[in-house]
């Protein structure tokens, strides 16, 4: 397991869950702020029906247009979606 992942509690809770990790390790503060916002909107937004890519391109999209494309949330963002293969 990492370091510093309670056994891995992150790692191993499936592909947007460590997304999610990554994302808010990389942010650093409390993860119930701004990534746990933008996960929070982009879930409210997909449906049973939704694929991976559509959680990708929502929670981008989100991030985008509260942080401005480019910048560093979107970065983030777009690298913790990297580091899980999507």
């Amino acid at each position: 397991t990492l370091s510093g992942d309670s056994g891995g509690v992150h790692i191993n809770s499936g592909i947007p869950n460590h997304a999610f990790y990554r994302f808010a390790k990389a942010l650093g503060g409390p993860a119930w702020k701004l990534p746990g916002g933008i996960w929070y909107e982009a879930m409210r937004k997909l449906s049973s029906d939704s694929t991976f890519t559509d959680m990708v391109s929502t929670t981008l999209m989100i991030a985008a247009a509260r942080h401005g494309d480019g910048s560093r949330v979107h970065r983030a963002l777009t690298q913790a979606w990297r580091d899980v293969g999507l």
